[in-house]
Parts: structure tokens; sequence; C-alpha cells
């Protein structure tokens, strides 16, 4: 039962990291998202095409087929080439739309199985957990430069500042709940 709660849990996070990008970017320009604060540094254009194709290559043939696919080409991933916010969001929805038809079918079972990436054995478990700290940490960098970029006209994907108690509040008020991340 442990190992069903644990595909349950990890498809609601990377269900909910999905919805903070996809929150962040939703309150950008096109020349926001563009955005390159110094010239070593990525957009976040950039960094939703690397995470497209890290996703496409992890994630298509995930069970039988190593996740760095010979097609694809990592250094590309890093050029700026995305020039609309509309290209942008379709490669952030294809990305993940790979990832979930990956694991949406898993079982308990294919946990155990193992899968390579760059012809190195990791359990589907490790496998699963390593692109979850990878998606979360680069989602984390897109809320970072979203939140830089709109400054005071950011809205918040969380408890605003100075909100804390009110928040707290209204949530002590009710009856206890499950908590599901998104």
């Amino acid at each position: 039962m442990t190992s069903l709660n644990y595909l349950e849990s990890v498809r609601r996070l990377f269900q909910y990291y999905q919805s903070l990008g996809a929150k962040s970017m939703a309150q950008l320009t096109d020349e926001q998202i563009r955005y390159q604060p110094e010239p070593e540094s990525n957009n976040i254009a950039t960094i939703v095409k690397h995470m497209h194709g890290n996703m496409l290559s992890r994630w298509t043939d995930f069970l039988t087929a190593d996740g760095e696919k010979p097609w694809r080409n990592r250094d590309q991933e890093f050029e700026d080439t995305f020039d609309t916010k509309e290209k942008v969001i379709k490669a952030w929805e294809e990305g993940w739309s790979c990832l979930f038809n990956a694991i949406n079918p898993l079982v308990e079972a294919d946990l155990e199985r193992i899968v390579y990436i760059r012809n190195e054995g990791h359990t589907v478990l490790e496998a699963i957990n390593r692109q979850l700290g990878h998606y979360s940490y680069h989602v984390g960098q897109i809320v970072f430069l979203a939140k830089q970029i709109k400054g005071a006209g950011w809205q918040s994907l969380s408890i605003p500042k100075g909100a804390s108690k009110a928040f707290n509040s209204e949530k002590f008020g009710k009856d206890k709940e499950r908590r599901h991340f998104v």
C-alpha cells in the first residue's frame, strides 16, 4: 500500500510543480518570459526549453529505452530560440504531457524495475525521484525569475507576505483535511 501512496503522491507533486510554473508564466508577457538578468544566465523560455528536452528524452519509452535518447541535443536546449510565450507554453505542456503519459500507468510492481539514464541503472522509483528533484529545481528558478520580473505586480502562488496569521486562522477554523498539493 505504501508504494501506491508513493505513486499517488509523486503524481500530485509533479502536478503541483507544473502548476507553479504555469501560474508564474501566466503572469508574464512575451518579452518578460525571455528576460535574461545577465548574459550567462538562462531566461524562463530557455529553462522551459531545457525541461522540455529533458522530459521528452527521459519519459519517452520510459520503461524500455535509455532516458538519454540519441536524438536529444542537450546543448541546443540552452540556446534561446523561443520567440513567443505561446511557443514556451506549448513546449511546457508537451513536456508535462509526456511525463504524465509515462507515470500515470505505473503500478507498484514497476517501482523496482530497472531503467537506464545515460547507461546507468536506476530503479523506477530512483529515476522518478531524480526527475522530481530536477524539475522542482528548475520550477523554483522559473518562479524566482518571474517574481523578480513582476516585482510589486507579482501575484503570490502561496501565502502572501503579511497574510500568514489570517491564513492560519482560516485553516485552523476548519475540520482537518488531507493535503493535496494542487
